[in-house]
Formats: structure tokens, C-alpha cells, sequence
């Protein structure tokens, strides 16, 4: 038995190809199976922020009101 890839017949490379094609296989099929279908928790809604009156913030502790 030889241990080398280089110097591996045909059906030895078939055979790593259709192993690596099931095994991506089955990751992508676990991948898309795993993902969660309820988005019940995940909702998201808008708050609408009203502006209210402009102040103008100075370095004094009184804050002034245009």
C-alpha cells in the first residue's frame, strides 16, 4: 500500500473527490437545517423620536433656549 498522493492510481482519486463532495455535502445540508425558523423573538419595531426644542449646550452650568 502506498501512502503517497503523487503516485495514487485513478480510482484513489475518485474515491478522496466523492468523499470530499459527500462531506461538503452533509456540512451544507447540516448548515441550512440548523438555521432557526421562528423569528418571533427577533422582531425588531421603529420608535419614532419627535423632535422636541433646540438647546444650544455652553461650557456654563445654564443650558440656553432658542
Amino acid at each position: 500500500m502506498n501512502h503517497s498522493i503523487y503516485s495514487a492510481d485513478r480510482t484513489t482519486h475518485l474515491k478522496i473527490v466523492v468523499v470530499a463532495l459527500v462531506a461538503g455535502i452533509a456540512v451544507a445540508g447540516f448548515g441550512i437545517t440548523a438555521r432557526t425558523t421562528s423569528d418571533e423573538g427577533y422582531t425588531q419595531t421603529a420608535k419614532v423620536l419627535k423632535a422636541g426644542k433646540p438647546v444650544a449646550i455652553t461650557s456654563a452650568e445654564t443650558s440656553t433656549v432658542r
